[in-house]
């Protein structure tokens, strides 16, 4: 279910760790822990590089050029997805270090899911959509990767909060999502890696096989969520997430007054 869950929601802007810790608290059973959550983002990892294998490419080409003195567009939006990472993994090694599980409760997740929900909507309604991936400078991605430091409050939604931020910018819808997704690779990778080695070091047989299972079925779920998502932000908006989020996050603020 956990996988499931994650594959659905990790690209749809309603947020996906926020899912994560709402699905054992609504069931009643004990919180699955990081490792777990970690195992599933790899999941949807995958799934992203398969999808965009072709800019995925692109970034890697580029940066071979690069290293042979040759400029590449492949090369820049590898070095812009590279800027925009820079600010939440330094943000992520600080509330990591002092603030741990402290964000992870119902209320902040119902605050976050309603409040950005509603931004989002505004950046929709209101940002321009004038421009192309190709158009990205490096302003923007440095604009991005701040707000991306916002996705560290559970029930933000990294996904929607980068596509907020590239909205308001004025980029059109489906290249708001794609520059999203792309920047999930570096995040994913690194926090990836690092609870693999905290796993492996663990020496937990059980531990390692159900993580492999629940990356292995979050791909599948992620591959479908995201071929969903660009093909209705091709023809529509970002509205029915915002609805979405606005009765969640409505929702999870009347269990956590009721405890």
């Amino acid at each position: 279910m956990l996988a499931v869950v994650q594959g659905i929601t990790e690209f749809l802007p309603i947020s996906s760790s926020g899912h994560l810790i709402l699905v054992p608290k609504l069931f009643g059973w004990p919180d699955q822990g990081l490792v777990i959550d970690v195992a599933v983002h790899v999941g949807t990892l995958g799934a992203v590089i398969l999808y965009f294998w072709r800019d995925v490419w692109a970034m890697v080409v580029g940066l071979g050029r690069l290293l042979r003195g040759q400029r590449d567009p492949g090369a820049r939006l590898a070095g812009y997805v590279v800027v925009a990472t820079i600010p939440v993994v330094a943000a992520g090694f600080a509330v990591n270090t002092y603030a741990g599980d402290g964000l992870r409760s119902l209320e902040v997740i119902g605050w976050a899911t309603l409040g950005f929900g509603i931004v989002l909507y505004v950046a929709d309604r209101l940002g321009m959509t004038l421009r192309r991936l190709e158009h990205v400078g490096l302003h923007d991605a440095i604009i991005v990767g701040l707000a991306q430091v916002l996705a560290l409050i559970p029930g933000t939604s990294r996904s929607g909060i980068t596509m907020t931020a590239a909205r308001m910018l004025g980029m059109e819808r489906t290249d708001a999502a794609r520059f999203s997704m792309l920047l999930s690779i570096p995040t994913i990778l690194g926090a990836g890696t690092l609870k693999g080695l905290e796993l492996y070091q663990s020496s937990d047989a059980t531990l390692t096989l159900a993580a492999i299972l629940a990356a292995g079925l979050a791909l599948i779920a992620a591959l479908a969520a995201i071929a969903l998502m660009m093909a209705w932000l091709r023809r529509a908006t970002f509205t029915p997430f915002v609805i979405y989020r606005i009765a969640l996050g409505g929702l999870l603020l009347a269990l956590a007054w009721m405890g």
